[in-house]
């Protein structure tokens, strides 16, 4: 698998996305959706990845920064034919060791609260991160569960 910066120009990485958002959409009431848009994710403050095998997208994910030393994990997502094959663990390793190398020492995300989130905070758990109170601009909300590591 091959990990890039992608510049979020390609109609691939756009489809890619919006299925994302699309998805989102429909799990998740839209007063507690915060996926972000292609608009919101070419923002200076983001670096977003592309996994790709033999050519094909199959998973990306992005960091926001939010000052100096804390990051927001942003746009994780594996193409459904290919969830739980590893490609997540393997693109979330990937941008953990770019964040520290960045010089964050704080990664945190939101994800959903419901069950149809539970494989991503297992996930999340397994690489080490915790439940923490809401952080940035997020407020509570029982659609979300925050969670945060120390890089």
């Amino acid at each position: 698998m091959k990990i890039t910066v992608d510049d979020l120009s390609g109609p691939e990485i756009a489809g890619f996305l919006n299925e994302h958002v699309q998805q989102m959409r429909a799990i998740t009431p839209l007063e507690s959706k915060h996926a972000l848009d292609l608009d919101e994710l070419r923002r200076p403050e983001v670096t977003f990845w592309s996994a790709r095998e033999d050519g094909t997208l199959v998973g990306c994910g992005a960091i926001k920064r939010l000052d100096a030393d804390h990051a927001e994990l942003k746009s994780m997502r594996t193409t459904p034919q290919r969830t739980r094959s590893g490609i997540a663990s393997r693109l979330l390793e990937h941008i953990l060791t770019e964040a520290g190398r960045r010089g964050f020492t704080r990664l945190s995300l939101e994800t959903g609260s419901a069950e149809f989130f539970l494989p991503a905070r297992k996930l999340y758990e397994k690489f080490g991160f915790e439940r923490c109170a809401p952080f940035a601009d997020y407020r509570p909300d029982p659609n979300s569960t925050f969670m945060t590591k120390l890089l």
